[in-house]
């Protein structure tokens, strides 16, 4: 095998050239440094270990949080020759055996295990008998009690680098603050790596935030305008609105299904695998799914409910983020604002971990209710500075149209003082508008001087003022269970006219017509993937190109996208190779893929040249 790691690009991988920091990383790994690796999903972390544990003696050894990136990053390098295997679960004892044979004889350049598995006797005896070629730690980010997604296996990993300090040890992760950072370095016992901070950016990806106003019709709109025959996912909090909002889009004709914690282990893969062997899918997903999924063709990723933090929200956008232009859709309201909080204070969390959780949360308000550009305040929160504003986000596209909030806000804060900090923002919005309800009877608020002074909004107004106040720090929101509001530090100045405040006006959505079930809009999947060909030809070969590719991938049961990806195919549609020699000039086709499947791409398009 080639000791360059250019030319072990090109062989294998079919690749020309490195991206960002990838070659200086592997480079670094290659004269055994450690390094701490932070790239956004798709920029190519997996190479920045991969390559070095081909060039390497010995075995690489990759820590991979869920089953499901491994299944999907080995079945991806043996398609390109390169000798690798998991050890997990899933495997028979005869298979687990035979792999960890393959190990001890130095048989496999690549070898992903899961972290609980990694420390266990059996397994640290194995690579006590076998060479080790590097330590790769992915998701690193996972490590970190300060991080969005920290997982306790994590935290005794540094044991690896401790056993095994005569080898490379990378930790890699799409998302990691500044404090994640350092803490990733010291929980790891990586003292001395170098780190290599890619750009945050992706510029690619669309960020859209609207207010709630008919959620899943607001779904539905979303799909059946932008994405009618688009692979997505759908971001819900609870278990039961994935299930409903998948149920909802199949009787609209979507190819949609749930996925969530509490459904069988056998269903959950079942959904899995279809969504990354199927062209169009919508999955309806808690936060459980989606890390680690190398689906390159995902169009679009909606958030019908808050996510937990900045962090979360970036890595789950950046999965509809990994090829060409994508859009993400994202609803917000205080009532999810409100049930995080509620999730978080009855959760088993330390008080540290509640109160790192509960300022992630309020970052995340702020971003949704900015009036700036959206992902200048994302890359400011992740450490790094975008110098003008990006153009692709709902802030940039439409200027934000602001109104001196200060009224408003006094209203709302006199509300809350006046009712002794113990209701929430229904009953109080019900106050400012003058309902005399039964519950305002009831305590006698309707004889408050703040009853019916708030007539000049309407009840979505008023929604939209207190859940401001709660993004702006103005508000807190109690986990009492009756997301009662109460004052902040913050509160006083403004209610005291002390402190002027400008709010957003919430932009006025028309109602879109509802299209009968089945109505999908009529782009072609093909033209929706790509968006670029003009003319008839090209369109006919890209269908036909993504045929074989469906139907090799079958034969060799692995995802399409695992033969070639959507790049690949745009590349052969506009090069039309004649013969294997131009054809391995293509973007995305090393010497495995070539040999395996060049002969078969060159008939489809000499067949669909002669017509």
């Amino acid at each position: 095998m080639s000791t360059e790691p250019l030319e072990l690009l090109r062989t294998v991988y079919g690749y020309d050239s490195f991206r960002g920091d990838q070659e200086a990383v592997i480079r670094h790994a290659l004269d055994g440094g450690d390094a701490l690796v932070l790239m956004p999903t798709g920029a190519g972390k997996s190479l920045c270990y991969q390559l070095p544990a081909m060039l390497r003696a010995g075995v690489g050894v990759v820590v991979s949080p869920l089953i499901a990136l491994m299944h999907d990053q080995v079945g991806a390098l043996r398609q390109l020759g390169v000798r690798a295997a998991y050890l997990n679960s899933t495997l028979q004892p005869a298979e687990a055996a035979e792999t960890e044979r393959q190990v001890a004889n130095g048989q496999l350049d690549l070898l992903y295990v899961a972290p609980e598995r990694a420390l266990v006797p059996r397994f640290l005896d194995l690579l006590d008998r076998s060479q080790l070629a590097l330590v790769a730690i992915d998701e690193a980010h996972c490590v970190s009690q300060w991080g969005h997604d920290f997982r306790p296996d994590y935290l005794q990993l540094a044991a690896l680098r401790d056993r095994y300090p005569q080898v490379p040890h990378l930790a890699l992760t799409a998302t990691a603050d500044v404090r994640t950072r350092g803490e990733i370095v010291e929980r790891l016992h990586l003292r001395n790596a170098r780190s290599f901070v890619g750009d945050f950016d992706r510029p690619n990806i669309r960020y859209t935030v609207v207010p709630k106003n008919g959620p899943r019709q607001q779904l539905l709109a979303f799909l059946q305008e932008r994405h009618p025959d688009d692979s997505g996912i759908v971001y819900c909090l609870s278990r039961r609105n994935t299930e409903q909002v998948a149920e909802f889009l199949q009787s609209e004709g979507f190819n949609a299904a749930a996925y969530h914690a509490g459904l069988e282990a056998d269903q959950r893969r079942a959904t899995q695998d279809r969504f990354l062997n199927e062209e169009a899918m919508v999955v309806v997903a808690t936060i459980a799914f989606g890390m680690g999924i190398d689906k390159p063709d995902v169009r679009f990723v909606a958030h019908l409910d808050v996510p937990k933090s900045i962090e979360a929200y970036y890595q789950e956008t950046g999965r509809a983020g990994r090829r060409s232009a994508r859009r993400c859709l994202d609803d917000l309201r205080a009532k999810d604002a409100m049930t995080l909080r509620q999730m978080l204070a009855r959760s088993e969390a330390s008080d540290e971990q509640k109160l790192i959780a509960q300022r992630k949360l309020d970052v995340l308000l702020g971003f949704c209710e900015t009036v700036e550009c959206r992902r200048r305040l994302m890359l400011a929160h992740l450490g790094q500075e975008l110098a003008e504003p990006c153009g692709n986000c709902d802030t940039c596209f439409d200027e934000v149209e602001t109104f001196d909030g200060t009224t408003a806000a006094q209203k709302a804060l006199s509300a809350v003082a006046r009712t002794g900090q113990r209701f929430g923002a229904g009953h109080l919005t019900d106050l400012l508008l003058g309902e005399l309800t039964e519950r305002m009877e009831k305590y006698g608020h309707d004889r408050l001087p703040t009853f019916g002074v708030g007539t000049e909004l309407d009840r979505k107004q008023w929604r939209s003022v207190f859940r401001q106040l709660v993004a702006n720090g103005l508000l807190d929101v109690d986990s009492d269970g009756y997301n009662t509001l109460q004052f902040t530090a913050r509160s006083l100045p403004v209610l005291r006219g002390e402190q002027a405040i400008r709010l957003r006006k919430d932009p006025v959505h028309k109602k879109t017509k509802r299209k009968r079930s089945g109505e999908r809009g009529t782009m072609t999947s093909g033209v929706a993937n790509v968006g670029t060909f003009t003319s008839s030809s090209d369109v006919t070969l890209w269908e036909a190109l993504r045929q074989l590719r469906t139907q090799l991938a079958q034969q060799q049961n692995v995802p399409p996208y695992v033969i070639f990806h959507d790049r690949t195919l745009h590349a052969l549609v506009e090069s039309r190779p004649a013969s294997l020699d131009e054809m391995s000039q293509v973007h995305g086709i090393g010497k495995a893929k070539l040999q395996h499947y060049g002969d078969a791409v060159l008939e489809c398009i000499r067949q669909q040249a002669q017509g």
